[in-house]
């Protein structure tokens, strides 16, 4: 407080010494005051006792007696006495007829006067030190206010800040106001002053706001106290944004301080901001909205659907015909485009609707947007001519429903024009101006590529679609002992590697087959294809479900292998330890049907191989890596039999695999299919199979056709997420009466006795006209039986769409079709069988062997009978003629 260097300690020292000369000043005057107030007493009370002594009864009569000095002077000595004044005011006597008969005189004593005066000097002094006490209290206490308020400042200091917030406060390009708590102007920058149009005495007067004039809203908020930031306020023709806070948390009196900033040069601005900053937001949610499927007239609508009404009232998209089919066009104006979208205005007002075919006129705006590749802006289409020449009738419902204003941008993409976007504009918006061209080009830029990459995905799925078609299956195969229906349903995403086979087999039997290859696209279909034929091939040699799984784990090892090993070469690898690669997995099916994403190989294949023999309804089956099978009896019981489940193809290795024979009564359905129609992302295996069980068991009496359509309308979801192939087959049982079995010896006698109960046999089935041919390859298959095999040999007759005959015997050598040379005394016998019959071929069993031959049932089919015969044996010379 006392540093004098401050404000506040320069403050402090000049007013103690103005209390201490104010005090001092104060005692003096006190002092003089007391001593002249004292005489000024005196004098009175010596007038007052010499009147009083003057005009006293007997005064007069003592001044005019002989001796007045002997009557007076005693009571004038004691009235001096008792009153300590001397006799120095003299008083005339006069009597009755004004004559002075004579004087009284009352004088002061100084010393009495004296002693009055130090009486109170005690009071003076003690008033005057109470009076500097509470001085220099209370300069102290203003002081210690000042300080804080200066901070300690210096005069130097406090005159810069003055000097600079004056300036700062005039020199701001935003108007400063102060306002009181009772709504009065307390302070107004320069700024302020032009802003609001102040009158000169606004803040000198402290005049309340209600009266400087301002608009009614801006007066109510500054007069408010409540805090607001960047209000736009209306004051005259300006637009200012104000922001008021309370002055008094920052250690002021209650109050506002506002500030106001002129918005109305940066209106226009703020509007073009606005606009850029809604399209960038546009732009960002085109890139969300747009492509979200891989099909080109989705994405042509999406884009339609994202520009209005944001950018534009109507919207139209026209493709190029190639572009749908997934090819890439060629430009030019006189093309056959495609209209994919109309928003903003329902279908049927458009000139043109979704599926109409436009060839654009030359010349019109849309034609030479097309030929030169940029946007065509057309800002009033009333005053254009030109847009009027594609229709004249249509273009005129266009200006009646109000639109004025049109974008034409070519849809173009990797230097490709795939078609056309026209945007539209009514007379309740803004026409389209020059800077709308770049936004439109951007935004059709965006949604082109998308469109174009739905065009190359249409034409690689329609590459694999054609590719799968051709290798599913096109038609079933002609067999009687199952009544089959098929479904397949790709996915989402496209082709998959799922698949279904029906294949005929020797004796009556049928081959069902469902597998499944993990992934999507050509890959996956061709891998597809590869399987399917390999699988033909195996069961060419009707070998049983294990071992044809057998075989086929073992082609796919080797297919896998060899990929992986061109894969290794192409990256500039080596091939070591590729095998190893191939045969890891060890884990569940699902671990091991996980593809290696840096291989082509298509380890991930499931299969399920069936056989049906519809002599005693037996189904032999066998899997690898896929779901079991489902059983419908004829009772409408649904079981999901236990088949043993083998490793995923290509990862088998040495596992052996399993087979399971179930007998099913005529009439069963049994189920093949693939896991996508029993799982999914939002369903697991077992949740699918409770349910497919329940929609088996509610149709006992459908057909396969039906059952087909009610599992994939339950079941399959509208996207599902993986392909499904699904295969229903009905059981069929070949009666006893169209079955005929015998036993046959090992003497070679034993062969006409057979041989005759068998054209017993056929004339019962009223095949008389196959008799002979029957006969001719009976004789020889029994009689090779016979000499080359072992016991048991059996024959058995088969009458279904085709008569298969059957002989077995214990031994599991083939015989073999071969030319016999001119020396030889035989081998001819199987080319025999071969020329007659319309198939032939041996299969091995668990005891043995069966050789088979099928005829036609067809009495007319050329070369058979014994004109054939002749001709047949007449290419040997050395056969002498029957």
């Amino acid at each position: 407080m006392l540093d004098v260097r401050s404000v506040a300690g320069q403050v402090f020292v000049l007013q103690l010494a103005l209390a201490v000369l104010l005090v001092v000043a104060a005692v003096l005057a006190l002092v003089f005051q007391a001593q002249g107030a004292t005489v000024r007493e005196a004098r009175q009370r010596s007038i007052v006792g010499a009147e009083t002594f003057a005009h006293a009864p007997g005064t007069l009569t003592a001044m005019k007696s002989a001796h007045p000095t002997a009557l007076l002077q005693p009571q004038a000595e004691s009235a001096r006495k008792h009153s300590g004044l001397g006799l120095n005011t003299v008083t005339p006597v006069v009597d009755t007829g004004h004559h002075v008969v004579g004087r009284v005189s009352a004088g002061i004593r100084p010393a009495k006067a004296d002693e009055r005066i130090a009486g109170q000097l005690p009071l003076l002094l003690g008033s005057a030190a109470g009076a500097l006490l509470l001085a220099v209290a209370g300069t102290a206490l203003v002081n210690r206010r000042l300080r804080r308020q200066t901070h300690g400042l210096d005069p130097a200091a406090m005159y810069r800040m003055y000097d600079h917030h004056h300036a700062v406060l005039h020199a701001v390009r935003e108007g400063v106001l102060i306002v009181s708590s009772d709504g009065r102007l307390l302070l107004a920058n320069d700024e302020a002053r032009r802003l609001l149009e102040l009158p000169a005495d606004a803040e000198e007067n402290r005049r309340p706001i209600a009266d400087l004039g301002l608009e009614p809203r801006l007066s109510a908020l500054l007069t408010s106290g409540r805090e607001a930031t960047d209000e736009v306020h209306l004051s005259g023709d300006r637009l200012l944004a104000v922001n008021v806070r309370p002055t008094a948390p920052y250690g002021g009196p209650a109050g506002s301080a506002v500030t106001l900033r002129d918005t109305t040069e940066l209106r226009a601005l703020t509007g073009r901001a606005a606009v850029a900053q809604e399209r960038l937001r546009l732009i960002h949610d085109a890139g969300l909205r747009i492509g979200t499927t891989l099909d080109v007239g989705r994405t042509a609508a999406e884009l339609a659907d994202v520009a209005v009404p944001r950018f534009a009232d109507v919207v139209t998209v026209e493709l190029l015909e190639p572009v749908l089919r997934g090819d890439e066009p060629e430009s030019g104006t006189t093309a056959d485009l495609r209209r994919m979208a109309v928003r903003g205005v329902p279908q049927e007002s458009a000139i043109y609707q979704v599926g109409d075919v436009i060839r654009f006129v030359p010349g019109t705006p849309m034609a030479a947007s097309l030929e030169s590749r940029r946007p065509v802006l057309v800002d009033d289409l009333r005053r254009s001519d030109t847009w009027r020449r594609q229709d004249l009738e249509g273009t005129q419902r266009v200006l009646d429903a109000r639109i004025r204003s049109l974008i034409a941008v070519p849809l173009q993409a990797r230097g490709v024009v795939l078609g056309l976007a026209n945007f539209w504009r009514s007379d309740h918006a803004d026409d389209f101006e020059e800077e709308d061209l770049s936004f439109a080009e951007e935004l059709t830029a965006r949604a082109a590529i998308s469109i174009d990459n739905a065009r190359r995905y249409t034409r690689e799925h329609t590459t694999a679609v054609t590719l799968q078609r051709s290798l599913l299956p096109q038609t079933l195969p002609e067999q009687s002992a199952l009544e089959v229906a098929h479904r397949y349903l790709p996915a989402q995403a496209g082709v998959g590697g799922d698949w279904f086979d029906v294949i005929p087999l020797p004796g009556a039997r049928v081959a069902l087959v469902v597998g499944d290859v993990v992934g999507h696209g050509l890959h996956a279909a061709a891998t597809m294809g590869r399987l399917r034929t390999a699988v033909h091939n195996f069961s060419a040699l009707d070998l049983p479900p294990d071992e044809l799984l057998s075989h086929l784990d073992e082609l796919v090892s080797h297919i896998d292998t060899d990929e992986a090993r061109a894969a290794s070469r192409e990256a500039g690898g080596r091939g070591e330890g590729v095998e190893e690669t191939v045969r890891q997995g060890t884990g569940s099916d699902t671990d091991r049907a996980r593809p290696d994403a840096g291989r082509t190989g298509i380890t991930g294949a499931t299969c399920l191989y069936a056989i049906y023999e519809p002599v005693a309804g037996r189904v032999t089956l066998a899997r690898a890596g896929h779901p079991g099978p489902a059983v419908v009896h004829p009772d409408g019981a649904v079981t999901f039999p236990e088949v043993p489940v083998s490793p995923p193809l290509g990862l088998g290795g040495s596992v052996p695999v399993e087979t399971a024979e179930l007998t099913l009564p005529q009439g069963s359905r049994l189920v093949l299919y693939t896991n996508g129609l029993v799982e999914d992302r939002d369903r697991d295996i077992g949740t699918g199979l409770d349910q497919l069980r329940t929609v088996l068991a509610t149709g006992a009496d459908r057909t396969p056709e039906q059952t087909c359509a009610a599992v994939l309308d339950a079941m399959l979801s509208e996207h599902p997420s993986d392909d499904v192939a699904l295969l229903v087959a009905r059981t069929h049982l070949l009666g006893p009466s169209r079955v005929a079995e015998w036993e046959v010896s090992s003497d070679p006698a034993a062969v006409a006795p057979v041989r005759a109960a068998c054209l017993r046999t056929l004339e019962s089935w009223g095949l008389e006209a196959l008799e002979f041919t029957t006969e001719l390859i009976l004789s020889e298959l029994i009689t090779n039986a016979i000499r080359y095999g072992a016991q048991p040999i059996r024959v058995r007759l088969l009458h279904d769409r085709a008569l298969i005959c059957e002989v077995s015997d214990g031994t599991s050598a083939s015989p073999h079709l071969r030319r016999a040379a001119t020396t030889d005394e035989g081998g001819r016998g199987l080319f025999l069988v071969a020329q007659f019959a319309q198939r032939w071929g041996t299969r091995y069993t668990p005891g043995g062997k069966v050789i088979w031959t099928e005829q036609s049932l067809d009495e007319g089919r050329p070369g058979r009978g014994p004109d054939a015969a002749d001709d047949v044996l007449d290419q040997w010379d050395d056969v002498p003629a029957l």
